[in-house]
């Protein structure tokens, strides 16, 4: 019985981080959370970060007012 819930469990847990596993999010220092469904780009002229959205825009923020980005 235990072999059966470990493997029910491995499986569960590896649908679980492969349905995910491109998503990112992005912790700004006003307190928003933003959820990406690619890895954001950062551009060193501008100072801008790039990111699709999960609606599928793309979108800008600007690098100072984010405080993290982190894979989901």
């Amino acid at each position: 019985m235990k072999k059966w819930a470990v493997a029910i469990s491995a499986i569960g847990l590896v649908f679980a981080v492969s349905g995910c596993s491109s998503n990112y999010v992005m912790a700004t220092k006003d307190g928003r959370m933003i959820l990406t469904e690619n890895k954001p780009t950062i551009d060193e002229e501008t100072g801008l970060v790039s990111y699709r959205d999960t609606a599928g825009n793309e979108i800008q923020i600007d690098r100072k007012d984010i405080s993290q980005i982190i894979k989901r």
